[in-house]
């Protein structure tokens, strides 16, 4: 994979840790709007999660960087993104995409003791175009 350089949260946290990864999977936006994705078609998307905190897991990991990729990279590698339920009410634009890997994300940190948080995630759908989301500093825990 090419490495890339991503916008940079600032945060006091002591440990910053950042997870890439890409996956294909395709989607639609079923509306006129929304011109030639109105039909069903697919991305190699990039993604990239920000995780940040202060204290590390008795491992010493913020996260493991294994069970960041299964909470995305499984749920979503070669599949619609229109059949998952999260995007049963809303269409999965690569905005609300990033913003739903931050809740799946997020979510998945509150369980552990050490309670990092996710500061950003980056989806990039085609090489020139990508979405950057960051949460609300209340809504971090």
């Amino acid at each position: 994979m090419m490495q890339q350089f991503y916008p940079q949260v600032q945060h006091s946290y002591r440990y910053e840790l950042n997870k890439d990864m890409h996956l294909a999977a395709a989607h639609f936006i079923p509306d006129d709007a929304a011109g030639q994705c109105k039909n069903m078609h697919g991305h190699t998307y990039f993604i990239n999660i920000t995780i940040a905190g202060d204290a590390l897991d008795e491992l010493g990991f913020l996260i493991n960087f294994k069970r960041i990729k299964d909470i995305v990279h499984k749920r979503y590698d070669h599949s619609v993104l229109n059949d998952h339920s999260e995007y049963q009410d809303i269409f999965p634009t690569t905005e609300i995409v990033a913003e739903q890997i931050w809740k799946s994300i997020q979510a998945e940190l509150q369980t552990q003791g050490n309670k990092p948080n996710c500061l950003q995630v980056v989806v990039r759908e085609t090489p020139t175009s990508y979405v950057v989301y960051r949460p609300k500093p209340e809504e971090l825990a």
